[in-house]
């Protein structure tokens, strides 16, 4: 009897082992992929093009549907457009990462992007590629604002 509860023990003990280390692993994998999405965010908030480019895979494409219309741009057409400076209003903009789901080598992640005049919701997925996490597709939906 002592024997099997001993075993039983060691069998618990290894399983919490197991159990901690797949949970570290996990927040690991979670904490390199949200470096990607905080690029993003300060690209936003700083107007840089080099932070949008840390955060996207030279290949992704953006996808949005506006007016009864799906609309399309590659990252490299959605980097163009940065400002090079912060918006005008840029004290009053709020963002934030909503969620990150992360299964092997693919994952999502929710950003909101919340505005003085429209609030985005950004869907983006993400790659590891190479060692290296990337946005590799956005979709997003913006909701106006009414004016206050």
């Amino acid at each position: 009897m002592k024997l099997f509860s001993l075993l039983l023990a060691v069998a618990l003990l290894a399983g919490s082992v197991l159990t901690a280390l797949a949970q570290q692993t996990s927040n690991a994998e979670e904490s390199a992929a949200r470096v990607p999405l905080e690029n993003y965010l300060k690209g936003h908030a700083t107007g840089e093009a080099e932070y949008f480019k840390k955060a996207f895979h030279p290949e992704a494409k953006l996808f949005w549907y506006r007016d009864g219309k799906l609309m399309t741009r590659t990252s490299a057409e959605y980097i163009a457009g940065a400002a090079g400076k912060p918006a005008p209003d840029e004290a009053q903009r709020k963002r934030w990462i909503e969620s990150v789901k992360i299964t092997g080598n693919a994952g999502i992640a929710v950003i909101v992007l919340d505005y003085p005049t429209v609030k985005f919701v950004d869907y983006m997925s993400l790659l590891k590629i190479d060692g290296e996490w990337k946005i590799i597709n956005k979709t997003f939906y913006a909701e106006s604002k009414p004016k206050s």
